[in-house]
């Protein structure tokens, strides 16, 4: 069992115990025991002798404003969501460029953004596959880890692992390894009581660690909010929700696009007919994807790295709901149809005819047991099957006798699971609906290692058969014209946030049977009052090479490029481009002779303009919910926020002209008082408060319009 200590009493025993630099590994996002963190950073900064390096990615810390209207609309919202959570120093001093010289912070994911500009962060990021961190971290010697756990009194020798089995699964055996041979290596561990008790893979013993806080974390779990999805993103979910097929496998990224997908699928499943009249709107023809339209009889199987809210949304509306099986034989079972929805075998004769043998001899019927599928009170007795009422049957399962007898004695298979998912980060609602589970509630969310999730190797017969029709949904800010992607990084080399998992996914599309990856982006973007193209001829960085081109949706539509020439490569893009950037990607096309000079795009990709989609969402406004997998925030609160998304694009010249008629034109300050009052501006103090108040009441105004 671990050494039960005290927060400082922890940080000395790693000053002593560990000789030489501090290797500390940290998991990624929600499992990081902030308060141990910050108490040995503070000392290792007093000791300039002593090195600390925290291998970690993902950070999190409180969204931060950068101007003043945002800042009136962040700090009450963000004190009420975030409460006492305990911000990490380190992070603090790094987004300060104020780092000790004896620490250093290495990363494989950023914070999307969040250290754009911060020289550290930038030198010491490490790109790596997601399902390779484990072993890279083994290899540069980490030599401490800690992160928070969840227990349960029922099970005094265990902890879950619970938001972050992703990393510490693998890592855990190449640490042991080390161990064995001399290493001096600490695991410590810090429960936090909001975290929900995740079982099966995700549990492990408490002699896993070495060290255990006594000191029980309560303060507030970081939580990422659910954020309005705008009409652009609602049509990329809607065209991604096309392409996935029932009885299939989904993993789906983090975002507001991620988001889109599982509200497009929702509808999918809730309101078909509407769902179909809207696709209808751009042109898919129900009659050509059937299988991808209707609602969901078989279900999906969830095998994603993050375990997101849509996902969790997904599997309460009976959409997430196909098993999968952590025994081969079981689930060969299962894709022959001889398992019901809850893993029950549906006769003694569909076993046989899936392959089991007609025989039950004592390895046969040892294995059934074992898996759960027959009763363990079943017996074999001088080659008779014994029932434990004491009636004796053949011990061939073809007898219509021992196959009427063994209808009662039937059971669901163990370790179903509707979901894998390496880590989990979300909204707070998310974390009290998996708190408020019960236990067998909670078990067919199966928290994993990364590895068995981003990988085929390894299981990989099992793997195949779990994974079928397989649609991995992610999302990048850029493609090129022939087809390649950009997810993590800039031009000039910076990093947004991290490759993680998404070539693994790409990878796995390509390997599997039946699988699609499906790239999402935006056709285009605003930035600084400028709009441009997200579809590009070339770029100086790509996340996803062309040769593994497959599938990409924007707005706008579906490009299938799988297997496409060059040329096809181009002309598919072009259609699913914004109409404003055509003509100069042609021409760049054209230029490069990767396009016939006589290319003539099809008319109808010629209007690929918001002005159209917002058109469509004003036909089926049911569908295009500004929140439709919950909201922290208040409603005076949506309306600002609104209001504030309308002012960020009056840059423009032609939009300054219009936001100063619109300000002049403001409506009294009656009509918004409350949404006022919310920013400190219901009595405004002096011309520069009086300036934002106009400005807010025009915005309200415009988007009290549009809504």
């Amino acid at each position: 069992m671990p050494q039960l200590c005290s927060i400082e009493q922890a940080v000395e025993r790693v000053v002593q115990d560990i000789q030489g630099p501090i290797r500390l590994g940290l998991p990624l996002g929600l499992g990081k025991p902030n308060r141990w963190v910050n108490a040995l950073y503070a000392r290792i900064k007093q000791l300039p002798q002593r090195q600390l390096t925290i291998y970690t990615a993902l950070c999190l810390g409180r969204p931060s404003a950068s101007h003043d209207l945002q800042r009136r609309f962040l700090e009450p919202f963000v004190e009420r969501l975030y409460g006492d959570y305990p911000e990490l120093d380190f992070l603090t001093d790094l987004r300060a460029d104020r780092l000790p010289a004896n620490v250093h912070i290495e990363q494989f994911y950023l914070q999307a953004g969040s250290l754009l500009n911060s020289p550290p962060a930038q030198q010491d990021y490490i790109s790596c596959n997601y399902s390779h961190v484990a072993r890279d971290l083994n290899d540069k010697g980490v030599n401490l880890l800690a992160q928070l756990v969840a227990c349960d009194p029922q099970r005094p020798d265990y902890f879950s692992l619970s938001c972050n089995p992703d990393i510490t699964l693998d890592l855990l055996p190449l640490l042991a390894k080390r161990r064995l041979a001399g290493e001096t290596i600490l695991c410590l561990a810090q429960v936090h009581e909001a975290l929900p008790y995740m079982a099966g893979a995700a549990q492990v013993t408490r002699d896993s660690f070495d060290l255990q806080l006594q000191e029980v974390e309560r303060s507030t779990l970081f939580s990422t909010p659910n954020m309005p999805i705008s009409v652009q993103d609602h049509c990329i979910g809607l065209h991604a929700s096309s392409l996935v097929r029932d009885g299939g496998t989904l993993q789906i990224g983090i975002g507001a696009m991620g988001d889109a997908v599982s509200a497009a699928l929702l509808a999918r499943q809730r309101d078909n007919s509407g769902y179909r009249a809207l696709l209808a709107e751009f042109q898919v023809a129900a009659a050509s994807k059937s299988n991808e339209l209707q609602p969901f009889v078989d279900g999906l199987y969830g095998c994603s790295e993050m375990f997101v809210n849509g996902l969790l949304a997904l599997a309460e509306a009976g959409i997430v709901r196909r098993r999968v099986y952590p025994d081969l034989r079981v689930q060969q079972l299962a894709v022959a149809g001889a398992l019901d929805g809850e893993g029950r075998p549906r006769s003694v004769q569909l076993l046989l005819d899936a392959g089991v043998p007609n025989r039950l001899d004592g390895q046969t019927l040892a294995w059934l047991q074992a898996v759960g599928l027959l009763d363990p009170a079943l017996q074999l007795h001088d080659d008779y099957l014994q029932l434990p009422d004491g009636r004796q049957l053949p011990s061939e399962l073809s007898d219509r006798q021992t196959q009427a007898a063994l209808r009662d004695y039937l059971r669901p298979a163990a370790g179903g699971a509707v979901l894998h998912g390496g880590f989990f980060l979300g909204p707070a609602d998310f974390y009290r609906r998996l708190r408020a589970m019960a236990p067998e509630q909670l078990a067919p969310f199966a928290m994993c290692g990364i590895h068995f999730i981003n990988e085929l190797y390894g299981d990989e017969p099992l793997k195949r058969l779990q994974r079928r029709d397989a649609r991995f949904v992610n999302s990048v800010f850029c493609m090129t014209l022939l087809g390649a992607g950009v997810a993590d990084q800039l031009e000039d080399g910076r990093v947004l946030s991290g490759v993680g998992g998404q070539y693994n996914f790409v990878a796995q599309a390509h390997a599997l049977e039946g699988a699609r990856s499906i790239l999402m982006l935006r056709s285009w973007r605003e930035a600084a009052g400028r709009i441009s193209s997200n579809i590009v001829w070339h770029y100086g960085h790509v996340t996803i090479p062309r040769h593994l081109r497959d599938i990409v949706v924007t707005e706008y539509g579906v490009a299938d490029l799988r297997g496409k020439t060059d040329a096809e490569v181009i002309a598919a893009l072009l259609a699913i481009s914004d109409s404003r950037f055509q003509p100069g990607l042609i021409a760049q096309a054209q230029q490069a002779g990767k396009l016939p000079q006589d290319f003539r795009l099809e008319p109808r990709f010629a209007d690929n303009r918001p002005q159209r989609l917002q058109a469509v969402q004003a036909r089926h406004s049911a569908l295009f919910g500004e929140y439709p997998l919950g909201c922290d925030f208040t409603g005076e609160e949506r309306d600002l926020l609104r209001a504030l998304n309308w002012l960020k694009p009056q840059a423009r010249l032609a939009a300054v002209v219009a936001l100063g008629k619109a300000v002049l034109t403001a409506p009294p300050a009656a009509a918004f008082m409350a949404q006022l009052t919310r920013m400190g501006l219901a009595r405004p103090q002096g011309l520069r408060e009086a300036l934002y108040r106009r400005l807010l009441l025009a915005g309200l105004q415009a988007t009290s319009r549009e809504s």
